[in-house]
């Protein structure tokens, strides 16, 4: 949403520019008068009527036509009115009128004219007749340059003084050319400080007309014009904020692998900071700046995403080996505390118990996934119960998880007899054939199995 301030801003401007507009349509010929208009001697001005005095002999009616409205009589806050009775001419209207005036680009101009007409069309994208009329408005402004770089190359290292110290008498909107007549004229008089100073305060909205000429340039795919054009104006003004700011990113940009145009662009990001540290593009600047090193240390932006491609390979291939999707989170030390200091009551005992029994039915029913989530409440503060470390291992082997031939061989390893039995529970609660691989498993994983007679014998060998 646009604030009160800038809509009014924008309703000045396409005043601005309907009168700009104006000025240049004036030089059209006139149109024929209206079906019925008296004849005009060649010579004779019109003027219009007084309010309420007769029309001459034979002029058309004028009933229905909209009275004049005096400004002073508008509301507070009501848009400025052309004096036609209408408000002033939106942007999209001025451009079809523009783009309907045969000849319009070839016709001469002032700089505020041709500015204003380059303005309208940069801010609605119209990027090729912008730099038409940004240009024409430039070239009206070269003189006043090109003195001004004269003059101050005259100076030498001597200080320049400001155009209010210099008395150059300058009015708000004072045409540019005007400015720069002032200018030549200290010049002629052989006071270089004063001509410096004064072509240097005319320069002023020249600046940033040459700023919107970059970025139009750059905006219609031109890096090369776009940093031309921002060379010029760092030449006129070592410290413009938008031109310093827009060149070292544009450099940045396009010539990431030239370490010399990168260097040029961390100097611009430098010499923004340095010269503009409370800018609201300061912070930015430093980071540009930061990144810019980096590159030119590596030897360009290629090299670096290619330097830092190598380094994440690295460091993923140094890194521990990532635990299993399944695998158990690791406890903290909090949670390790706070199963040590469990009270171990009764009732948890009992709770525990329950859980086992509960993992061995769902284990004979085939379900290991609830199995496993039983006995993994249980290992925590039992970690010895080789009949929960038998489940736990029986379960992860049942869904063929990485880490079941870890924890397999722990229970193997640690209570062998507590596998057996759960074997024999499978085949108590109905699971048969589960048991018999339990114990199959259980032969050939555990060769030294004190009780191997009895395993032969329960796989009927």
């Amino acid at each position: 949403m646009v604030a009160g301030s800038e809509l009014l801003e924008q309703r000045h401007m396409n005043l601005s520019l309907a009168l700009a507009t104006a000025a240049l349509l004036s030089a059209e010929p006139s149109s024929t008068l209206p079906a019925g208009h008296p004849v005009i001697p060649p010579g004779t001005q019109a003027s219009p009527a007084r309010p309420g005095a007769a029309m001459p002999e034979g002029h058309p009616p004028t009933e229905g036509v909209a009275p004049s409205i005096n400004p002073e009589q508008l509301p507070p806050g009501h848009p400025p009115m052309s004096g036609t009775g209408r408000a002033p001419p939106s942007a999209d209207e001025l451009l079809r009128q523009l783009d309907s005036t045969e000849g319009l680009a070839d016709r001469e101009k002032t700089f505020e004219i041709a500015a204003s007409l380059g303005r309208l069309y940069y801010v609605n994208g119209r990027n090729t007749e912008a730099l038409t009329y940004l240009q024409q408005a430039l070239s009206r402004a070269r003189p006043t340059r090109e003195l001004f770089l004269a003059q101050r190359k005259k100076l030498g290292k001597a200080a320049m003084p400001t155009a209010e110290a210099a008395g150059c008498g300058f009015t708000v909107n004072m045409p540019v050319e005007e400015m720069g007549a002032v200018a030549q004229t200290r010049a002629q008089k052989g006071d270089a400080a004063g001509a410096a100073a004064c072509s240097r305060a005319a320069l002023a909205p020249v600046l940033d007309v040459a700023v919107m000429q970059a970025n139009a340039h750059y905006l219609s795919n031109d890096s090369a014009k776009a940093l031309a054009a921002y060379d010029a104006v760092l030449e006129v003004e070592p410290r413009h904020e938008d031109a310093l700011y827009s060149r070292a990113a544009l450099l940045f940009e396009t010539k990431g692998d030239d370490v010399a145009a990168l260097k040029e662009a961390g100097a611009g990001f430098e010499a923004l900071v340095a010269a503009h540290p409370d800018s609201y593009r300061a912070s930015m600047a430093k980071r540009m700046a930061g990144l810019v090193e980096e590159t030119v240390r590596a030897g360009g932006r290629k090299k670096l995403v290619a330097s830092r491609a190598e380094d994440r390979r690295i460091r993923l291939s140094q890194a521990p080996t990532a635990a299993a999707p399944d695998a158990p989170r690791p406890l903290s030390q909090d949670m390790v505390d706070a199963v040590k200091n469990t009270e171990r009551t009764p009732e948890l005992e009992q709770g525990l118990a329950k859980l086992v029994e509960e993992g061995e039915a769902l284990l004979a029913k085939g379900n290991y996934q609830e199995a496993l989530a039983n006995y993994t409440r249980v290992v925590p503060f039992q970690p010895e119960n080789g009949r929960a470390k038998a489940g736990m291992a029986w379960a992860l082997v049942g869904l063929e998880r990485p880490m079941a031939a870890r924890v397999w061989g722990v229970a193997v390893q640690s209570d062998p007899l507590s596998v057996e039995k759960l074997g024999d529970t499978l085949k108590a609660k109905g699971d048969e054939k589960g048991a018999k691989a339990l114990w199959a498993k259980l032969a050939a994983d555990a060769p030294e199995y004190p009780n191997k007679a009895s395993l032969q014998e329960k796989l009927g060998k």
